[in-house]
């Protein structure tokens, strides 16, 4: 059977009001979760969290190393486990920036808070919308967006995650990328390329079924042709055996929120027909016996939690 997280940023954005962390982890432990996957950022702890504190004015290393003590005994003390972070890089420009020093020092702040909470996956993302990459077909490009030539921006892309991989691996860290319609290379032989090319043991993807039935089956926001995949999820799933690194599990409408990106309805409440991809995404295999519920931006979310949690109960009976 596979342990059951959450990501607790489901509980940040598009709420009625942001649900601090502790009363996360308590809702969680009551709803018999065996952990929570961390969202870095907002009020929720991060790299930046406590440093207004005045320990850091005598010893800010001991300090530093203290509060993300604290920050793991919050989830521990509960019997709770963590499976993830979702590191805060999203004011970086990883792929239009003329070098990479500003992105590599916040993925190297994030990497340390990792090492001291105990976390062995980070997860990232490309950082810039598709757009950057060419015209989306039905979308007007805001004036001021650069492009970058498709060749110029994979290069940037490889070599700064292959220097990411290394470190992490030295860390003991696994990272995760997670495609999506949201952000560049969101066509599936982008991803068969940037992990093909990064080739580190310690370089995976992380299989979010919603982002996984947007880019293979819709093949939403994708600059130039449209690619999609005959064979949907379950050919994603396939075709992506032994480099997948996390599994998120959520339903999916097939569209996307105000945000650009997959809208993750709660399971029930969308498309997807599980039967048909998660034998072939199981035997894809993952170095970890996590599955993650992934509500990201999903209204009231609180409400729906209970609800993912007795179906992904039931998915893990079936297949876990």
């Amino acid at each position: 059977m596979k342990r059951i997280s959450i990501g607790t940023w489901a509980f940040v954005f598009n709420q009625k009001r942001p649900i601090e962390f502790s009363e996360i982890v308590t809702g969680l432990k009551k709803l018999h979760f065996d952990g929570l996957e961390l969202g870095g950022f907002g009020i929720h702890p991060n790299p930046t969290t406590g440093w207004t504190a005045a320990s850091w004015q005598r010893d800010p290393a001991a300090a530093y190393r203290d509060l993300c003590a604290a920050i793991r005994s919050t989830w521990e003390s509960q019997g709770l486990g963590c499976s993830g972070l979702a590191a805060d890089l999203w004011a970086e420009r990883l792929i239009t920036a003329p070098d990479n020093n500003s992105y590599l020092a916040a993925f190297r702040k994030n990497l340390e808070f990792c090492e001291l909470l105990g976390i062995d996956v980070i997860r990232v993302d490309t950082t810039e919308p598709p757009g950057i990459l060419g015209k989306i077909p039905g979308e007007k490009p805001p004036a001021d967006r650069p492009t970058v030539p498709y060749e110029t921006a994979f290069k940037r892309v490889v070599s700064t995650w292959k220097r990411c991989a290394r470190e992490a691996a030295d860390r003991g860290v696994r990272i995760v990328w997670e495609f999506e319609p949201g952000y560049a290379f969101n066509k599936p032989s982008d991803i068969f390329r940037v992990v093909d090319a990064v080739n580190h043991d310690q370089f995976m993807v992380m299989f979010d079924t919603c982002h996984a039935d947007n880019v293979a089956v819709n093949g939403a926001r994708q600059p130039g042709k449209k690619e999609t995949l005959p064979g949907g999820i379950r050919e994603l799933a396939e075709k992506l055996a032994g480099k997948i690194g996390r599994v998120h599990l959520i339903d999916s409408n097939g569209t996307l929120n105000e945000h650009g990106t997959s809208a993750h309805p709660p399971f029930g409440q969308g498309r997807l027909k599980f039967d048909e991809f998660m034998p072939a995404l199981v035997a894809a295999g993952c170095p970890d016996d996590w599955w993650t519920i992934d509500l990201c931006f999903w209204p009231d979310a609180w409400k729906s939690t209970a609800k993912c949690k007795k179906a992904i109960d039931q998915l893990n009976k079936k297949y876990g």
